[in-house]
């Protein structure tokens, strides 16, 4: 099953240092900061990545627009609608496929009934930089790996998480 990130955008942008400095100089070079980083991860990732603006604070020209810019699908609400409405009917729609990416308790306590998982901002974005600084996948060295030895020493807490917590811990693994 593959994984459908949907975004909170400007509650990412805000959430995170780098990015409110760029929105410091225009909402536009934050936004396109954000899409620019989303595009680094996505070719890291390869998952479907969808970034929803409230079109009020885009501007009367972008209000209900969509659009896409290197494989991200970038949505702006419709005039007299919130991106919190947009992001809570994609993840309505997804469902189990769904990360939903915000701060908002609204928009995370709505995605986690919809059985969508949920990803603080910040945590997001800390996952995302890790990914993008990673190195290439492709250019692992074997001899630099350390040699696993075996052990039947027991690790870990003793407590099981919920069955909510594994879930949400599955999907966002995957980021």
């Amino acid at each position: 099953m593959s994984l459908h990130i949907l975004i909170d955008g400007y509650n990412l942008i805000r959430q995170s240092n780098t990015l409110s400095a760029m929105e410091n100089e225009s909402l536009e070079a934050g936004r396109d900061a954000l899409v620019d980083s989303l595009i680094l991860y996505k070719r890291r990732k390869r998952h479907q990545i969808t970034v929803v603006f409230d079109g009020t604070e885009a501007g009367v020209l972008l209000q209900g627009e969509r659009m896409q810019r290197g494989g991200i699908r970038i949505v702006f609400s419709h005039k007299g609608e919130l991106a919190d409405a947009v992001i809570k009917r994609l993840a309505s729609q997804e469902r189990e496929r769904a990360v939903v990416v915000t701060s908002d308790r609204e928009i995370m306590d709505h995605a986690e009934q919809q059985g969508a998982a949920v990803i603080g901002a910040v945590e997001f974005e800390n996952k995302m930089k890790a990914a993008i600084l990673a190195p290439d996948p492709g250019a692992f060295e074997p001899e630099t790996a350390p040699e696993w030895k075996p052990s039947t020493k027991k690790k870990g807490p003793a407590r099981r998480r919920s069955k909510r917590e594994r879930k949400r811990k599955v999907r966002t693994r995957k980021l």
